[in-house]
């Protein structure tokens, strides 16, 4: 079911994008224009570009396979503050697990200026057009590599990145995961994020958390998928 929370680890992630005339933005365009003024009074950095949501997700035995849909970012936050209104599609999003040698994760905390101000999770963000190839397959894993890039400043030398996929699937929101390791301690990793946004003119993370344990699961700050994430890696240690 696609309220139900669900786990699912593969080898090989397929994603495709196609057109689809999503109605709810259309039917509501009146409060997708109020919110998004809401929304950016005072967050100059936020823009109206293209973002590419999930219309459809299967699993074949070791293969997960997703079908995507260009829209409008403000439609794409509207829909969300309104709560979720169209069941039928999902935001579906690469994500690095980051960790440390040690094992503790790293979690950024967004700036001020962004769409989720406070909130703390992985370094990701929704695929958007430049993710498409010519075939009009989805590059998620390159998706993966450049958020990571983007929000904390490392690069692809920097750490290794897992061949297989956990996807955390909580309908609206399915994440594509992949266990991204740095060779040095959290702490370590920590402080060398810390120090690349401190160069950065407009930076993503106003600041890094490490998750060692259940107990440092942020109940208010999290969101919900990424709290069953790591109830569910912790239960297996």
């Amino acid at each position: 079911m696609r309220g139900e929370l669900a786990f699912h680890r593969v080898s090989r992630v397929e994603a495709c994008c196609r057109p689809l005339d999503w109605a709810w933005p259309k039917q509501n365009r009146a409060f997708v224009e109020e919110n998004w003024k809401r929304r950016t009074a005072g967050k100059p950095l936020m823009f109206n570009g293209r973002v590419l949501l999930l219309q459809d997700v299967a699993f074949e035995q070791d293969l997960c396979r997703s079908t995507y849909f260009e829209v409008d970012y403000a439609d794409f936050v509207a829909w969300i503050d309104k709560g979720y209104p169209d069941p039928t599609i999902a935001n579906g999003f690469a994500m690095g697990a980051l960790r440390g040698s040690d094992g503790a994760y790293l979690c950024g905390v967004m700036g001020q200026g962004t769409t989720n101000a406070g909130r703390v999770y992985f370094p990701a963000g929704t695929p958007d057009p430049t993710d498409l190839r010519p075939d009009g397959t989805v590059d998620l894993a390159t998706s993966l590599t450049r958020e990571l890039a983007e929000e904390t400043g490392l690069a692809e030398g920097e750490y290794r990145v897992d061949g297989e996929w956990i996807i955390v699937q909580r309908w609206p929101t399915i994440a594509f995961l992949r266990m991204v390791t740095l060779p040095v301690t959290a702490e370590e990793g920590a402080a060398a994020i810390r120090a690349n946004i401190s160069r950065q003119e407009e930076p993503e993370l106003q600041d890094v958390r490490i998750i060692r344990g259940p107990g440092d699961i942020d109940r208010e700050r999290m969101p919900l998928f990424l709290q069953s994430f790591f109830e569910w890696v912790f239960a297996q240690r």
